[in-house]
């Protein structure tokens, strides 16, 4: 059994590598944590307003400043650290069901993201470093 399993699967860390952050530096950690004081106001004001599609999020969001992501054929970064897009379909009873909203992934530094999502429910704003494979939102579970 790994270290730190406690109760949980023996080889939960192993299984699931690619769904754990990278560390952060504690400088890097600092400036994500000043980024996501910028995101978590317009967050809540979309929120509030019931405006919670990747269309109106990335809008908001490009007025900061950001520039999207954009990345090559095989993936490489070209430019950009702004990556919204919708979020996630979920499996629901006998079918998939994609929720309404948006998830936010801004790279900060190479070791550090602000990630967040915003939905019908709720929102949150979050800071942790980049996920293996999947930069700074965090992957789907797989089996």
């Amino acid at each position: 059994m790994e270290p730190g399993a406690g109760d949980g699967a023996p080889h939960y860390r192993e299984n699931n590598g690619y769904r754990l952050p990278a560390d952060m530096s504690p400088a890097s950690a600092e400036d994500a944590q000043k980024e996501a004081g910028r995101i978590e106001p317009v967050l809540k004001q979309l929120w509030e307003a019931k405006s919670w599609d990747p269309e109106n999020v990335r809008a908001a969001l490009l007025k900061l400043g950001y520039q999207e992501e954009r990345t090559g054929p095989k993936g490489e970064r070209l430019g950009g650290t702004l990556i919204v897009r919708e979020m996630p379909s979920r499996f629901v009873t006998d079918h998939y069901v994609r929720p309404e909203g948006a998830q936010v992934g801004l790279r900060v530094h190479d070791d550090a993201c602000v990630t967040a999502f915003i939905q019908k429910t709720n929102y949150q704003v979050t800071t942790n470093g980049p996920y293996p494979e999947h930069g700074c939102i965090e992957p789907p579970a797989g089996h």
